[in-house]
């Protein structure tokens, strides 16, 4: 199942207005009705080490020369469904058709990104209600402090 946005396949890149650095989702489990709220970024910071060329291609200056570049890669996002373990542990299995993926905002930076997320994840009461597979919000609230009540 690929990306819907506004009810439109999302398939590459290529898809999303230029500035979006990310977005926020529902990931839903059809057969439980289950879901999982998240964020995702379209590009992650990779490290590479320097070649030989590279290296000596560097001016010479005082102090330490860089030994590694910053480049930036498109992520997962197009296999990813979340990163809660029983996302992870159904796909493994092979039941990626029992899930859809939904796109529910577009934002285009990273501080942002965490902020609309955060919003989201309180506004929909995720630790509240057993109807989401969210088990914390940034590691400091969790779904274990909520006496659930349905």
């Amino acid at each position: 199942m690929n990306w819907l946005y506004e009810n439109k396949e999302i398939l590459t890149i290529e898809d999303f207005p230029t500035n979006t650095f990310g977005f926020i989702y529902i990931t839903t489990h059809t057969p439980t009705g289950k879901k999982y709220l998240g964020k995702k970024s379209l590009h992650h910071n990779v490290k590479k080490k320097l070649g030989k060329k590279e290296l000596a291609e560097q001016p010479i200056t005082r102090g330490r020369i860089a030994t590694t570049k910053q480049i930036i890669k498109e992520s997962d996002w197009k296999i990813y469904y979340g990163s809660e373990e029983f996302i992870k542990q159904q796909i493994k299995l092979g039941k990626k058709e029992e899930f859809t993926r939904e796109i529910i905002q577009l934002v285009n930076n990273k501080k942002l990104l965490t902020y609309f997320e955060c919003k989201s994840l309180f506004n929909s009461g995720v630790l509240e209600s057993d109807i989401w597979l969210n088990s914390n919000i940034l590691g400091k609230f969790f779904r274990k402090d909520f006496v659930i009540k349905d």
